[in-house]
């Protein structure tokens, strides 16, 4: 017998003679079903975002990759939303890798720090980070990045410091290896001046000198529970490459743009049914 799961797919696939309301009620009550599924479970704390795809959906589409990284970003704040009403207190979105700002086209760069600037200022003039009391922390090599840009990220990293109901974090110009590679060159600085012993060098020491995990309102709250990365790619891409070590891994087949609210309660209802074990 089809689950009602698969008998939902099942019929959403051959809805293309059926009128567009009867398709809607079927994909809202399988929405609705899913939501009802995940509500009793354990909502993830912390959930770390790869929105992999703009491009490729773009160019699968026959329009300019901006377009892309466009609806990505229109898709992006839906998705925060998405995440903050279902009771998610941390979220880190993996907006621009270290080699996305270094080896990327000019262009497109420019493109994609203008998304970023606009996305900063929605937050704040439409009153998104009062709403939802966030906090908002920048993460990531933000040397290379537009002055103008640093600029914006400043005000809002200020002006949200007040908030600690919820946390966004935005790795920009960010990857996991260079941050462990930042980190020691400022412990072994701290050992060279005699402001930590070797003996005293652990984990639990090591972890504050990572940027990601200074600040927060709860240590643990560092680590992403689950991370869920779009477009099919099974790679974590240089992404919190410490934080992650027990952190369940979900992989989705659409890109990014095509990304729905299903598809994040079925990474959600995913997470729910493993048995972490955190290396035990």
């Amino acid at each position: 017998m089809l689950s009602l799961a698969r008998l939902a797919r099942s019929l959403s696939r051959r809805l293309k003679f059926v009128s567009r309301p009867l398709s809607k009620l079927i994909y809202d009550f399988y929405e609705n079903w899913l939501y009802a599924q995940i509500s009793e479970g354990p909502i993830p704390k912390h959930i770390g975002i790869i929105p992999d795809g703009n491009r490729r959906w773009a160019r699968n589409m026959g329009l300019d990759v901006n377009v892309g990284h466009e609806v990505g970003y229109e898709r992006l704040e839906e998705v925060l939303k998405w995440l903050w009403d279902l009771g998610v207190k941390v979220v880190t979105v993996y907006a621009m890798s270290y080699e996305n700002c270094t080896k990327r086209r000019e262009e497109e760069r420019a493109h994609l720090f203008s998304l970023i600037k606009r996305g900063i200022d929605k937050l704040v003039s439409e009153r998104i980070l009062e709403k939802y009391k966030v906090r908002v922390r920048f993460l990531g090599r933000l040397g290379i990045i537009p002055e103008n840009l640093k600029a914006e990220i400043t005000r809002v990293e200020e002006l949200s410091s007040r908030y600690n109901e919820r946390i966004l974090n935005v790795a920009l110009c960010y990857g996991g290896r260079q941050e462990i590679v930042d980190a020691v060159r400022i412990l072994a600085r701290d050992v060279k001046e005699g402001k930590v012993s070797i003996e005293e060098i652990s984990e639990d020491l090591f972890i504050k000198y990572l940027p990601s995990s200074s600040d927060l309102p709860e240590p643990d709250l560092s680590e992403p529970d689950l991370i869920i990365r779009t477009s099919g790619e099974l790679r974590i891409s240089n992404f919190l490459l410490w934080h992650i070590a027990y952190s369940e891994l979900y992989f989705c087949d659409a890109f990014w743009p095509e990304f729905r609210r299903i598809d994040l309660l079925r990474a959600i209802r995913a997470y729910q049914k493993r048995h972490r074990r955190f290396g035990a």
